[in-house]
């Protein structure tokens, strides 16, 4: 059996973020009173796009893919069924009409035998090819998940035992023309357990989940994905299935196993240059010698290399210099430049006949993470420069989009991270409970600007550290990994004053170091001297509920309150729905309806105003204080919350629903993620607004800040400050002002009559989105009244716009348009004016029918 060292056909990037093929990961550690984490952990990757394979002339390998229908048992034999691969039990179960969705209500716990019994997949398969021209043959799984063992013809090949490792073998003494294929898996959990039992030198915690999350035990003793065995916004379906592509490899000679390409910046010759590592698997009992051609048409670089393969297994790595009277357009993050990629094709040929052309896309661009003294604080600044260029990360986290990875499609993949962008991200961190993801995921990242903060796959646990262990990891690490990264030891971490102090952290939370994980879910969210000055925020957040019609597919009509056995089933986090109301109760007053149906709709509402408002201030509390340094702490340079997606329909942290929709989080983070920003906060009855640019240059611009009375659509009164300066990429302060000051100025405004907004106004179109500021919480505000929203919708060729009009102002709007898929321009906004124009995207065919019919709009004051 041969472990590979590199997904194949991946064509890696640059130095920046990294992307698919290769990307170092590790362990990561979640939310108040979670154990840390600590692994090996890659830091940021990007995306470089995989290559297409192709082979002319005679002689070139057969490749025979053996997807499709297999036969499925259970142990017993009392379940036989046809299961597709790539697929899993649990989904073929649930095609072939035998279980419901398994994400249906209480299935989770009841479907649990699922994953304890063992099952076998199994084929037969006609040889497509003459077996005596071919050298070597090979069996070759992409994903087996997880422990199983291979047969063919009743020969036993080998074992697996990491869903994360690449495995091939070598099958040419024993394939015949009609073959039968076997993969026995041992169930997850039994093999987690049994490890677990065999361990007996010292514990290794945890040694289970919560009771509240419904899980599996010693999921750290298995090299699955982690989060399979339940997590607190997930339930435990430990699935068993062939996750990945199986084919059958036939060659002669030689056999291009590997190719990947890395871009980096000679700074001393000022000139870009590629690395290109290819390996091979050399049959052949002689060297072979052959020409290795590179061709970059756009970039007028083409270079050829004579190369020589060794037998056996082994790689060679060429440099490719870029013409240097080519003008290299480098690749950047969303919003700070263009995704530019240069086709290229590589072409091998060798003297044993046949010719290789590999077709990938190469990317240009560097990474550094930047960790050094910053004047007048102590410890140490950490932050990425791109191209040189020092960026500010703004994102989220990303978990795995399904419990059953057969059902991620590129669709799926597509709507959810083209929604990160649309939200002004740069950056998402894959983290370390889920799976190493998809090439298609990485590819898209690098056509829309995503950058990848790539953890290994270990979250949350203490793991064993025996040879047989460490061995699957090492393979595990190899397979995936690309050295061109920067690389930290887990997340949270304090960067290099943790390698200092022996990997183990004095203080995990020092501010002055490294990146911070806060979760606090009793003080008061608006409050933003709660929030730590952090050098980077790499998780923080807080739990919503998903959308009534997101739920309503998974539960029937008993399980809509927020009080059901099915609200507490779905919280897999500790007090979680009691938080929410908590928090919602600083600020709001909860619903009272007599409607047990309208109170459970208001309620999710309100979770997702509480969570969208809370987010908000900490967010904006990180971008501005990037540029100051106030008591030896700041410079925060990333915002990254936890988390940006759903596995399933339940309360979490996400900003997007299982399914894609958006909730108000979301739209909010369209908002605080915005290029230009202005910012207020309070301390000390003084108003001080930032602004904060992301622009590559310095702006005068017009700050505009008007103070509403909650009874009326008109301006109390109005500023414009002319001629701020807002710098390029820094946050600044623009101006300042006591509240008293602000109230008497505007006459007759108390802070619980009165709200604030602003926004920034420069040349050429230049505008920011309209913040707002409270000043008092909205229990307590004095003149807001119930409102007549009312909606007309029209079509304009793809999209639909909707007029909405208001006989009083209204806060926190929200548009629903039920189970119809899109998302609107703006949602969730405080409307100060009579009129307002929003645009609906939609993601699948609609009309002005549909939408009018499924609409809702709420507003605060709706809730009663």
């Amino acid at each position: 059996m041969a472990v590979r060292r590199r997904r194949r056909g991946a064509a890696a990037p640059p130095e920046p973020p990294a992307r698919s093929g290769r990307r170092p990961r590790r362990l990561s550690g979640r939310r108040a009173g979670a154990a840390m984490g600590r692994a090996p952990l890659l830091l940021l990757l990007l995306v470089a796009t995989a290559g297409r394979a192709g082979v002319s002339a005679a002689g070139g390998p057969e490749v025979h893919s053996l997807r499709g229908s297999w036969r499925l048992g259970n142990g017993n034999g009392s379940v036989v069924l046809r299961g597709e691969v790539p697929g899993c039990v649990h989904t073929a179960l649930h095609r072939r009409g035998l279980i419901q969705d398994p994400y249906y209500r209480f299935n989770d716990v009841m479907y649990r035998w699922i994953s304890l019994d063992n099952w076998t997949y199994s084929r037969t398969f006609k040889t497509p090819f003459d077996i005596r021209k071919w050298q070597k043959v090979n069996l070759v799984f992409e994903g087996v998940d997880t422990v199983a063992q291979i047969l063919i013809n009743n020969i036993t090949l080998g074992r697996t035992d990491n869903m994360f490792n690449r495995y091939s073998f070598d099958i040419t003494s024993v394939i015949k023309e009609v073959n039968f294929v076997e993969v026995r898996f041992l169930s997850a959990v039994s093999y987690a357990a049994e490890q677990s039992r065999c361990h007996k030198a010292y514990s290794i915690p945890p040694a289970c989940p919560p009771p509240v999350q419904k899980g599996e035990c010693h999921a750290n003793f298995i090299r699955k994905e982690q989060c399979s065995f339940s997590w607190d916004w997930g339930p435990s379906f430990p699935t068993q299935g062939i996750w990945k592509d199986v084919r059958i490899e036939a060659y002669n000679h030689y056999h291009l196993i590997y190719f990947s390409l890395t871009s980096f910046f000679v700074k001393s010759a000022q000139q870009w240059s590629l690395e290109i590592e290819s390996i091979f698997d050399v049959v052949s009992s002689k060297p072979i010698a052959g020409l290795v051609t590179v061709n970059i048409p756009k970039l007028q670089t083409q270079q050829t290399f004579g190369v020589k393969l060794q037998p056996g297994e082994g790689s060679i790595v060429l440099l490719v210099n870029i013409n240097k009277s080519s003008a290299v357009e480098a690749w950047w993050p969303n919003g700070h430049g263009k995704q530019t990629g240069y086709n290229m094709t590589t072409t091998f040929i060798m003297e044993a006949g046949y010719q290789i052309e590999k077709f990938s896309k190469a990317y240009f661009r560097t990474v550094e993470l930047v960790q050094e003294p910053i004047p007048g604080s102590p410890g140490l600044s950490f932050y990425f420069k791109i191209n040189g260029r020092p960026i500010f990360i703004k994102g989220s986290n990303w978990i795995p989009a399904d419990s059953f990875q057969d059902r991620v499609t590129y669709d799926t993949l597509w709507l959810l991270l083209k929604s990160a962008a649309d939200a002004n991200m740069n950056a998402l961190r894959v983290w370390g409970g889920g799976v190493y993801e998809q090439d298609e995921f990485y590819n898209i990242c690098d056509e829309i600007g995503i950058m990848i903060w790539q953890d290994f796959m270990f979250a949350c646990a203490l793991y064993p550290t025996d040879q047989n262990y460490l061995e699957s990891v090492r393979a595990e690490v190899s397979h995936q990994e690309d050295k061109s990264r920067p690389f930290i030891a887990s997340s949270p971490t304090n960067g290099l004053e943790s390698v200092k102090e022996g990997w183990l952290s004095q203080n995990p939370y020092d501010t002055h170091y490294g990146d911070t994980h806060f979760y606090d879910y009793s003080n008061d969210c608006w409050n933003w001297t709660v929030y730590p000055k952090t050098r980077f925020a790499s998780e923080y957040g807080f739990q919503s509920w998903p959308s009534f019609s997101t739920i309503e597919k998974v539960s029937s009509t008993e399980d809509w309150s927020y009080t059901s056995n099915f609200s507490l089933h779905r919280q897999h986090h500790e007090n979680g729905n009691d938080q929410m109301l908590q928090q919602i109760g600083h600020h709001f007053k909860l619903p009272q309806s007599t409607d047990p149906i309208k109170k459970f709709k208001d309620t999710i509402y309100l979770t997702q105003v509480m969570q969208a408002q809370c987010i908000k201030t900490e967010t904006e509390f990180y971008r501005f204080s990037q540029s100051e340094i106030i008591k030896g702490e700041g410079h925060t340079m990333g915002a990254l919350y936890w988390q940006l997606n759903d596995i399933w329909q339940a309360p979490s942290w996400a900003s997007l629903e299982y399914g894609g929709k958006w909730k108000l989080l979301h739209y909010f983070a369209q908002n605080f993620f915005a290029p230009l920003l202005p910012v207020a906060y309070e301390d000390k009855d003084v108003l001080y607004i930032y602004g904060v640019s992301d622009l590559q240059a310095e702006h005068k611009l017009t700050l505009r800040v008007v103070v509403h009375a909650w009874s009326s659509l008109e301006p109390v009164c109005t500023l414009a400050k002319d001629s701020v300066t807002v710098k390029a990429q820094s946050a600044v302060l623009i101006y300042m002002e006591s509240i008293n000051n602000l109230l008497e100025r505007c006459r007759n405004c108390t802070r619980k009559s009165c709200v604030i907004t602003f926004c920034l106004v420069g040349e050429g179109g230049l505008q920011s989105p309209t913040n707002h500021h409270f000043l008092s919480s909205l229990k307590d505000a004095v003149g807001l009244e119930k409102t007549h929203l009312s909606a007309s919708v029209s079509q304009r060729d793809d999209v639909y716009i909707f007029v909405l009009q208001t006989t009083a102002i209204a806060p926190f709007v929200s548009l629903d348009v039920g189970r119809i898929k899109g998302r609107f321009s703006d949602n969730g906004f405080l409307m100060t004016e009579k009129k307002k124009v929003v645009v609906f995207y939609p993601w699948e065919p609609t009309s002005v029918e549909e939408l009018e019919e499924s609409l809702t709009l709420t507003s605060l004051v709706d809730v009663v």
